[in-house]
């Protein structure tokens, strides 16, 4: 299992490098163009800005498996272990229920998004928006696993504390790169 979600990961993050890639491509084509030839691709234009909205939701799932997203955990770190382990599990079911509102506007909109298309290439809606099915599923299935892993008490109490400092995020990107 730890293949797979680390297969999905990896997958995303190239998916990531890739559309960024594009955008950048797109974006600087465009300049060059409208400032040395006085012309431009209008489709690079649209297309930039919806890479850019699934760059942000893509990105949003890798940063949430990294514990990268801010919070405030001042109050967290002088509780009890009890009190973090209730925290974590309230921040958590919080956090489901903002991935189920997600996934439930997403479905609702689905039907306006399918029939819409796109004012310059006439991309259905849906194509662009529908991130937010994926966005919402991943995050509550990390999410989910995380509330099973504290049931199971397979949690250590540093682990309770979800915002890794930015010493702790050097630290993991070094490792990282020497793996």
């Amino acid at each position: 299992m730890k293949k797979i979600n680390d297969l999905f990961f990896k997958l995303a993050e190239l998916t990531l490098v890739i559309m960024l890639s594009a955008m950048v491509i797109m974006v600087f084509g465009n300049v060059v163009l409208r400032y040395g030839f006085n012309d431009g691709i209008i489709s690079s234009e649209e297309l930039s800005r919806f890479l850019f909205i699934w760059i942000t939701f893509l990105g949003a799932i890798v940063t949430m498996r990294e514990n990268g997203h801010l919070g405030l955990d001042s109050i967290v770190r002088k509780l009890s272990l009890r009190g973090k382990k209730i925290a974590f599990a309230v921040s958590n079911v919080l956090m489901l229920g903002c991935c189920a509102l997600m996934f439930y506007g997403t479905l609702k909109q689905h039907g306006i998004n399918a029939s819409t298309r796109s004012a310059v290439t006439e991309i259905p809606m849906s194509w662009v928006y529908g991130v937010g099915y994926i966005t919402s599923v991943a995050m509550g299935l990390m999410i989910l696993g995380k509330l099973v892993q504290l049931a199971k008490g397979n949690f250590e109490e540093t682990d309770l504390i979800q915002v890794q400092d930015s010493e702790e995020v050097a630290i993991a990107h070094t490792q990282g790169a020497t793996k």
